[in-house]
């Protein structure tokens, strides 16, 4: 699946190519030899933050994008490539999605990512990006200086930004070769990652092959570099600040004296409070070192309720978080997603943290996260007595012993486990005690692939998943009565028994996701009863099931006029009458997603587009 080639061409020896960067150092004109030049694809996909595929399977999973282009240069939706588990802005506007954090950089885009290994280390000269399908969600690649095949990685782990934009939104659907101008850097790699933002899109962007250009003798690069001010350099010495000049003030003598804050010191404290409130961390840590008044301003816990590390994940350490631990006092929203990876925070310095800060905390989102383990979410659930939303979205190499401490959690209300290996103890144990759960999120929750179930037994691989849906069904139709929204997309046991329990015990869902769940069947009328069962819905998937059917349609018609999202992509027996009379009678429906289903042709999808003009149809192509 990988390729690797040497571009070969005109190359001097080392002798030439030091006196030739002696002559441009020295100001002289100089003819520089041709270096060797290495095209790569992708070796190995090493870590990923979501996709649409199964965790066993090959479709539409991001393992697509090792190796040789699949698909490129054919457009359209092809299972071979890779693809993100969502797209659009519609996500943010359900119930079960996560509140936005403030202070979050104005540059940060980013909301998912997959990190790729090559077999070459190079100087990169180029990045190459096969996009198939609705391109121009790519918002930045970087390179690692660490080498992931190497059996003895550095203790120093450097990101470099080879190039950074905002999300676009393209004229045409079609596939496009992407290949952005991007920086040099003065470290060999053979590390690429690719952060994406697909908000603005009409539809799932594919991606099919990645292409790493590059020399393997260091080129010509600027010497020095401005230096990066990190969050973990920044020291609280009073020695630093030193006042400075400004207005003047009327002494008790009459005579006009320098003041060294200048009408700040007449500012309520509130107000300075109110004004810095406005600053992203790196600038708030940058203006601390000012001046004394300000230092005080900027580290008081009340400019800390909330705080989001994500953007920062390159260079946060444990020494950032100790940093930050005094003025953390009085946290209570904290974002560590996709930090702490490669050793770059540990047991020791998460722990002295959270135990420090974590009293008042009531949300931790720690989506990829690899550092954790057990003890750190054991750490957790004695630290954080109040937390009530935790999401460990594609924490994917916990084991799966460590989430039975998520039960000590007990005021927990929304839990994502997207993507864990949670098995069914822990998770039974977790509805037992977290009983004020309204969001929860068990999608792909499925055991490892065909190659890790040959090295491992049968017995074992069952402790690897949950054996059965239907009795987790049972449980939260039982404990968690006020659930508001459930994911259970690619749970392979779901039956239309346990799906009726779950409805009927919890009826006061709005979102349900049971897309890719192939043991319900519609002719056992599990569709119908979920419908007559949940009047609140607004969201509804049920992409993939082949038997959802015209009578499917109809009760959701009749009995959930609050519809706003349907997916039944796949379907084989929804004709365009059954739609008419749902788009009449949900008049708040503003996403369908029709795709493969053989009797909604484009014809009637336009026709259906001109009547009911707030509903983006989706509708996708190949060809």
């Amino acid at each position: 699946m990988n390729g690797f080639i040497d571009l070969r061409s005109l190359s001097g020896t080392r002798g030439e190519a030091l006196t030739s960067r002696r002559a441009v150092e020295s100001g002289q004109r100089a003819v520089l030899p041709v270096s060797v030049e290495v095209e790569q694809y992708a070796k190995e996909v090493l870590d990923f933050s979501s996709h649409y595929g199964s965790e066993n399977s090959m479709s539409y999973t991001m393992w697509n994008l090792a190796g040789v282009p699949n698909v490129y240069p054919s457009s359209g939706d092809f299972t071979q490539t890779a693809v993100f588990r969502s797209y659009g802005k519609w996500w943010e506007q359900c119930v079960s999605a996560w509140p936005r954090f403030r202070r979050v950089p104005k540059s940060f885009h980013s909301y998912d990512y997959i990190e790729l290994g090559f077999e070459e280390p190079v100087y990169p000269t180029a990045v190459e990006v096969f996009e198939t399908y609705y391109p121009g969600a790519i918002v930045q690649i970087l390179a690692c200086s660490c080498n992931p095949f190497s059996q003895n990685p550095p203790t120093d782990v450097r990101w470099e930004v080879l190039w950074s934009g905002e999300p676009t939104k393209m004229l045409t659907p079609q596939a496009r070769q992407f290949s952005p101008k991007i920086k040099h850097i003065s470290f060999p790699t053979n590390l690429l990652r690719l952060e994406v933002n697909s908000s603005l899109l009409d539809y799932y962007t594919e991606l099919d092959a990645v292409i790493l250009r590059g020399v393997k003798e260091r080129p010509l690069l600027a010497l020095y570099k401005m230096p990066v001010i990190d969050i973990s350099d920044l020291s609280d010495s009073e020695e630093e600040f030193s006042d400075v000049g400004g207005p003047f003030r009327q002494g008790t003598d009459g005579k006009n004296q320098r003041t060294s804050n200048g009408y700040f010191d007449r500012l309520p404290y509130e107000l300075i409070q109110l004004i810095l409130s406005h600053l992203t961390l790196p600038d708030l840590c940058r203006l601390s070192q000012s001046c004394k008044l300000l230092h005080q301003h900027c580290c008081d816990p009340l400019q800390y309720t909330q705080l989001s590390l994500q953007p920062f994940w390159a260079r946060l350490s444990d020494a950032s978080l100790e940093h930050l631990r005094s003025r953390c006092t009085l946290l209570q929203r904290l974002n560590l997603s996709w930090t702490g990876n490669r050793g770059a925070l540990t047991l020791t310095g998460f722990s002295s943290f959270m135990k420090a800060c974590g009293l008042s905390l009531v949300c931790l989102e720690m989506s990829c996260c690899h550092f954790l383990n057990e003890a750190c979410l054991e750490v957790i659930s004695q630290s954080c007595p109040g937390l009530q939303e935790l999401n460990l979205s594609s924490c994917d190499r916990l084991n799966p012993q460590a989430f039975t401490h998520i039960s000590k959690l007990t005021q927990l209300r929304r839990l994502v486990l997207y993507r864990t290996k949670i098995e069914q103890t822990a998770i039974l144990s977790i509805l037992t005690f977290c009983i004020e759960l309204r969001h929860l999120n068990l999608g792909s929750c499925v055991r490892d692939g065909v190659a890790t179930l040959k090295s491992i037994s049968k017995a074992y691989m069952s402790l690897l998943q949950i054996e059965d849906y239907d009795v987790v069904a049972s449980m939260l139709a039982t404990r968690c009565r006020t659930l508001c929204s459930l994911d259970l997309w690619r749970c392979r046991n779901l039956t239309d028994r346990g799906l009726a329990e779950l409805v009927s015990g919890c009826r006061m869902l709005e979102e349900l996701d049971l897309g890719w769940c192939p043991t319900l069947q519609s002719s056992t009328g599990c569709f119908q009863h979920l419908a007559r069962s949940l009047p609140r819905l607004r969201k509804l998937f049920l992409t993939a099931n082949r038997t959802v059917c015209d009578s499917d349609i109809e009760e959701l018609a009749a009995s959930c006029p609050s519809l706003q999202h349907l997916d039944i992509l796949g379907t084989r027996l929804v004709n365009p009458a059954s739609l008419k009379k749902l788009l009449q009678s949900c008049p708040q429906l503003v996403l369908l997603d029709v795709s493969f289903c053989s009797q909604i042709d484009m014809r009637v999808v336009q026709e259906l587009s001109g009547l009911f003009q707030n509903v983006a149809f989706k509708k996708s192509f190949t060809q």
